[in-house]
């Protein structure tokens, strides 16, 4: 009996090994290049129309299945930063703007001023408002950002969103 209780405590080791639980966020600071540091609450997200998403598929930086995030939906991030202003008067000029989001365990992921608001990712970058049935502040890794058109969708999910760092290219 022993040699199997050490085999279930093993398999139950290496199933749980190397995952983390993200810390769920309330909210969220867009800072850096902006002429005013805005601050966006749960409430700020769920004012804007959220998008039917549906079941978008997890995967690896390999391209491996993760898991399925199911009954997803979003608002889309460039709706939610459609009015900041950038420190910056000519447009011809934006292309130089990126977004660092950062998650409260300090992962990163980078997008341009231009996958956001001048391509298709930036109508498939999402702030999830809806996941598994469960509303916004129910959702265990909230703040989620998800972008399901990636081809990888698990390089750019980001849980626990704590902050947007608006930087330029010099």
């Amino acid at each position: 009996m022993k040699p199997i209780t050490t085999l279930f405590a093993l398999l139950i080791t290496l199933t749980t090994w190397g995952q983390k639980n993200i810390q769920a966020t309330d909210n969220f600071v867009v800072t850096g290049e902006v002429k005013k540091e805005l601050k966006f609450t749960l409430s700020d997200i769920e004012k804007h129309v959220s998008k039917n998403i549906g079941d978008v598929v997890i995967t690896s930086h390999t391209g491996d299945p993760r898991g399925t995030a199911r009954q997803l939906k979003g608002v889309l991030v460039k709706d939610i930063l459609k009015n900041i202003e950038l420190k910056e008067e000519s447009p011809k000029l934006l292309s130089e703007f990126y977004f660092i989001f950062t998650a409260v365990d300090d992962y990163k992921v980078v997008y341009s001023w231009n996958e956001i608001f001048n391509s298709p990712t930036g109508d498939n970058l999402y702030v999830i408002t809806t996941r598994d049935g469960k509303k916004l502040k129910d959702m265990e890794d909230r703040i989620l950002i998800l972008t399901p058109t990636d081809f990888k969708t698990g390089r750019r999910h980001i849980k626990g969103l704590s902050k947007i760092v608006v930087e330029r290219v010099r």
